[in-house]
């Protein structure tokens, strides 16, 4: 399945998330290039320094309503889909470099929990451009639109994507996708997950 990829601009893009205007992110994206930009893919839930910035402690007053926020990066180099992920919460992106979103819908997700990756939409995030993406968007690592790779910023409440606690038993199928605080994951078969990952992806392991 060859992807079309839309601008973050397109109408398509409203059912997925926002761009979000008003905030100045310059000190930030200049931060953002001290972070270490590996041939894979890195993620760092939360960096004190990127935190301590004032566009930062902005967002949190305002985009997260006064909720305490984590600000992290997610780097490198990706072309594939992999897996998708949602939370019980909206997530900021801000591109450091052009990048490119494979999104879906959690409305989508059968009830056995499997998910057709043919829905999916790829969308090019211009670099300094800040979006919101929604609760209910299916997401993962973004894809490099550039050879030289990915920078993005990813804020979402505090502790979000950290290892879980005991759980306990589980009370619905819902609960096997939880994979770590705040995160509900699906993985493709050839996604090189954990043993203990959720594999419910049919379809394609999408490519751009």
């Amino acid at each position: 399945m060859e992807l079309i990829i839309k601008p973050v601009t397109d109408p398509a893009f409203q059912i997925y998330g926002k761009v979000v205007t008003g905030y100045d992110a310059g000190e930030l994206l200049e931060k953002m290039k001290e972070t270490p930009l590996p041939e894979d893919v890195v993620y760092v839930p939360s960096v004190v320094e990127l935190e301590e910035l004032a566009v930062s402690k902005e967002m949190e007053k305002k985009l997260y309503g006064q909720l305490p926020i984590q600000v992290g990066y997610c780097n490198g180099h990706n072309k594939k889909l992999n897996a998708v992920e949602y939370h019980r919460s909206s997530e900021i992106n801000i591109a450091v470099t052009d990048l490119i979103l494979i999104l879906g819908r959690q409305q989508d997700i059968t009830p056995d929990y499997t998910y057709d990756s043919g829905k999916m939409e790829a969308f090019l995030v211009p670099a300094g451009t800040v979006i919101e993406v929604y609760a209910t968007t299916l997401h993962y690592a973004p894809c490099h639109a550039e050879e030289g790779g990915f920078r993005c910023v990813v804020i979402l409440p505090k502790d979000t994507n950290t290892d879980l606690g005991l759980a306990g038993e589980a009370v619905n199928e819902e609960d096997r996708l939880l994979f770590a605080k705040n995160k509900w994951l699906i993985g493709h078969k050839e996604g090189g997950l954990p043993e203990h990952a959720y594999i419910g992806i049919s379809g394609e392991n999408l490519s751009i």
